[in-house]
């Protein structure tokens, strides 16, 4: 299929640069040969036959053209636009009703919780003044001003952060970067964007007819919280007393959501692994789903369900085990809709097979499953069992637990059990569930406007301070309590959403003024569907080819760079930058045109910086490690394809390959 669908990419590039596609051509952007000028049409926008002429047909949101051509209209600016850049004309645009997209490169905000909201500035000068004379006091006026909504009509900042969190994989908004620079805030390295920020979801309702006004509106009931908890088991040899031990202390949580009439708004799920069957054919599976969210509402599904789990009678090939495909299976197995807080908690004592692993059954990367349960809203939790064993190893499974953990803002939720001590594990187990079960009745007791809330969140915030403890269960409780807090603050400011700013021409700073270590901004690349499939075809292709020693080191580096961008600057040119694609060029470098391409980017992934120099002096083991972090990368965008409930459709329709999702700079090449 990936060779079926190169050919066509290969043809279509062919076709397309014909005579007769090539009559005319997309203006060019400043200062550039190679790179046309591209916009995104806002929310609302119409296109129409003649600048002024008729209604005009509404465009899809955020969708990406060419400009054909400029033309000033009774004081209004239109902009021709095309669907390609090989003159497939679809009409005219006011450009008001446009974004520049020069570059694809889109930021999101980070949760603001405990922390300051990111000021957005009228103009660079204002924000580089302040940022560069560390008047601090200046900056907290114009905080406290723009909280309380009383920022002039001629202050510096013209819009903030919206105090709840905007997550842009459920509320869909935009922030393309239109321009940058470097700039030092303390002593940290930082940037200065110029962004524009479009929320996506309030615009496209407002076309709807307003429903009538009910005189004497009946207040609709919150929605309870409710929080679900996947164990991811290892089943293999010996697991047997944590087994039981798991069983333990689910038993007590559903004695204390019955107590506290919290049954239905904590559910439980199970998950065991092993390794891979077919090298040890007595493990009889690799993953096996015990009890689903659906089956763990109640103890006695729960127990009925889960009562055949044993551990195996058989031995694995080695000490580690397939653990990955356990929290894979968890985080796309298992129906998590309806769960405000979703925790996945990894038990073993095993490591994991890495993407590498010619056994993985994934062939995904701590980072990568790391950022598939990001994507899906999941805290991912470890409880790494260091049983005595001579064949473990147990120090290069916890630097890898520790980042399949970590979760942003917090920290890694992972626990290293000495010894594997049985009572210890149940301790820890025992806090962790007895906290989420809190964290539902916290907030069932919030929701309900009862004040006693506000005091166990002060004590919880205070307790927080544990953090600092050397004790590493206090550490984890604190953690916990952290990540409660703010999924508890998402659920009960619900009813008080707010949308990002609609602004245009804004500065901002990706750091926190106020605390400069901490990064407020995650950087994304908006991409289709369809885009995505090809580039996982383009780059397994790129993999493929130098494998088999039909590309030079240089070339191969050189597709690399090419293909990243390509995906920065406009991935609708996916499959003509690339020689294993057909180019017939060659790639952006044997073109002359690499540095075009990147020199204007704010932001770069791993493959850009990287000179052929670097590449020769690598040791092997360094060189193999370089492409395997390529193939697990390629594995989550198959993944990620298939996930459609991530994925935004613009027009509101199904999900097909145009729509679009905002994928993390840094699972990129």
């Amino acid at each position: 299929m990936a060779y079926f669908k190169l050919a066509l990419i290969a043809l279509s590039a062919l076709v397309m640069t014909s005579p007769a596609y090539s009559q005319m051509e997309p203006l060019l952007m400043e200062g550039k040969q190679a790179l046309y000028q591209r916009v995104l049409s806002k929310p609302g926008a119409r296109i129409f036959d003649q600048p002024q002429l008729g209604n005009g047909a509404p465009a899809t949101p955020f969708s990406a053209y060419y400009v054909y051509a400029r033309e000033t209209k009774d004081g209004s600016s239109w902009v021709q636009l095309g669907m390609n850049r090989y003159g497939e004309i679809v009409g005219w645009m006011p450009e008001i009703d446009s974004i520049p997209w020069n570059q694809g490169l889109t930021v999101a905000f980070r949760d603001p919780l405990g922390a300051d909201r990111v000021l957005l500035f009228r103009d660079k000068t204002g924000l580089k003044q302040l940022v560069e004379q560390g008047n601090q006091e200046q900056y907290r006026r114009l905080y406290q001003a723009a909280e309380a909504g009383e920022l002039a009509d001629d202050a510096p900042v013209i819009a903030i952060q919206p105090r709840t969190h905007v997550d842009i994989l459920k509320d869909f908004y935009l922030v393309p970067i239109r321009d940058h620079e470097d700039i030092y805030l303390g002593s940290e390295q930082a940037r200065m964007l110029q962004v524009s920020s479009v929320p996506l979801l309030p615009l496209i309702q407002k076309k709807q007819p307003p429903e009538p006004e009910d005189p004497q509106p009946e207040k609709k009931p919150v929605k309870p919280f409710r929080s679900a908890v996947v164990f991811v088991i290892d089943s293999t040899l010996s697991m047997d007393p944590y087994i039981d031990r798991t069983r333990e202390a689910v038993r007590k949580i559903y004695d204390t959501i019955t107590k506290e009439q919290l049954t239905g708004d904590v559910s439980f799920g199970l998950i065991a692994f092993r390794d891979n069957p077919d090298v040890a054919p007595g493990l009889e599976y690799l993953t096996r789903t015990y009890v689903d969210l659906a089956q763990g509402q109640g103890a006695e599904s729960f127990f009925q369900h889960v009562s055949t789990l044993k551990a195996a009678t058989v031995s694995s090939r080695d000490f580690i085990e397939d653990s990955y495909a356990g929290v894979n299976e968890a985080i796309a197995g298992i129906n998590w809709e309806g769960q405000d807080a979703r925790y996945v908690v990894l038990i073993t004592d095993a490591g994991p097979r890495e993407a590498g692993n010619p056994l993985s059954g994934t062939g995904m990367s701590s980072a990568a499953l790391r950022r598939l349960a990001q994507d899906k809203g999941i805290a991912l939790s470890v409880l790494h069992l260091l049983t005595p064993s001579v064949m473990a190893d147990h120090v290069n499974a916890e630097e890898t637990y520790r980042d399949l953990s970590y979760y942003p803002g917090i920290g890694s939720f992972y626990f290293g059990v000495e010894t594997g001590n049985i009572e210890r594990f149940g301790r820890v187990l025992d806090a962790l569930a007895q906290q989420i079960t809190e964290q539902v009745k916290l907030a069932a007791v919030a929701a309900a406007g009862k004040t006693i809330a506000e005091a166990r969140q002060t004590k919880e915030a205070e307790a927080m301070v544990a953090e600092e403890s050397s004790d590493q269960l206090a550490q984890f409780q604190a953690k916990v309590a952290k990540l409660g807090y703010a999924l508890r603050m998402r659920y009960l400011q619900q009813g008080d959403k707010k949308q990002i700013p609609n602004v245009f021409n804004a500065w901002l700073v990706d750091r926190d003024i106020s605390d400069p270590q901490r990064q407020t901004l995650d950087v994304r690349v908006l991409l289709t569907r369809d885009q995505l499939s090809d580039l996982h075809s383009i780059l397994r292709q790129v993999l493929v080819t130098a494998e088999e020693g039909l590309l030079s080191p240089r070339t191969f580096l050189n597709d690399l760079k090419s293909l990243a961008a390509t995906i920065a600057r406009d991935p609708d040119q996916l499959g003509t930058t690339t020689r294993v694609t057909g180019a017939r060029a060659g790639n952006l470098a044997d073109m002359g045109f690499m540095r075009e391409y990147i020199e204007d980017l704010p932001y770069t992934g791993e493959v850009m910086n990287l000179s052929l120099d670097n590449w020769q002096d690598w040791p092997a083991r360094n060189q193999v490690t370089f492409i395997n972090r390529l193939e697990e990368k390629i594995n989550y965008y198959e993944v990620l394809h298939d996930h459609t409930d991530l994925w935004v459709s613009l027009d509101g329709g199904p999900i097909t390959g145009d729509s679009v999702f905002p994928i993390a700079l840094e699972m990129l090449p």
